[in-house]
């Protein structure tokens, strides 16, 4: 594929994202005094969790496009590394926060399984902050861009395992679904963190990626902010 119909892709998917996840966070706020007493918990923290990982894709994929219109991405080397790191510290709490809504969702206590996912998220933190990482540049160092994405796949990975053991097991079908789409977002981040710099058009995997997060957005959104599931929790 010629490089400038991989850049306007990128582009136009970059920006379609950030309006529809920032839509989502909006419109979440927005709904979150209508959220019925029993889902308001995990509600609050689906909304800190959407605005987090928004927050951070701003500066990721937002920076991006930036530097795209300024000249290129190795023009502006500084500029995408900064919003790389942005969304790798970001996409470490969102999933802190993942595992606190299925202690929610599913009335479960931390145990040693679950304490080993808080320390991946530290270890990632203190291995995002060594100088080896490199963050002024467009394309990670390896092996420090493996290193640092390995405790983001056991913390994903986890989250995904404990959500979609115990939502088939209460036959909950919305958080089936989420626990599908986090697996399905890792089977296309996994591809591009190992092999990326070798074979380049991988990167492209990032959209399905993206699009499970977005899915999990949705899924999140209809079954705790809707009307719908409002209405259902006041009549239950």
């Amino acid at each position: 594929m010629p490089d400038n119909v991989r850049m306007w892709i990128e582009v136009s998917f970059n920006v379609m994202y950030l309006v529809v996840v920032w839509g989502l966070v909006i419109a979440m706020a927005r709904q979150q005094s209508s959220v019925s007493y029993a889902n308001a918990p995990v509600a609050r923290r689906v909304l800190w969790a959407f605005a987090l990982l928004a927050l951070g894709d701003t500066g990721h994929v937002g920076f991006r496009v930036l530097a795209f219109a300024m000249g290129g991405l190795l023009a502006h080397p500084l500029l995408v590394g900064l919003g790389a790191l942005a969304t790798a510290y970001t996409v470490t709490l969102f999933y802190v926060l993942m595992l606190d809504i299925w202690r929610i969702r599913f009335d479960k206590k931390y145990g040693a399984f679950e304490y080993l996912l808080l320390v991946a998220a530290a270890v990632r933190l203190v291995i995002m902050a060594l100088p080896q990482n490199e963050w002024a540049r467009v394309e990670p160092p390896m092996p420090w861009g493996i290193y640092r994405n390995l405790p983001l796949m056991v913390q994903g990975i986890g989250v995904m395992f404990l959500i979609l053991r115990d939502a088939v097991a209460a036959r909950d079908n919305t958080f089936k679904w989420i626990g599908v789409a986090i697996l399905v977002s890792f089977a296309c981040y996994m591809p591009v963190i190992f092999w990326v710099t070798q074979v380049p058009i991988l990167g492209m995997l990032m959209i399905p990626k993206t699009m499970a997060y977005l899915a999990v957005a949705f899924l999140a959104y209809r079954e705790l902010y809707s009307r719908s599931a409002s209405l259902q929790a006041a009549t239950a």
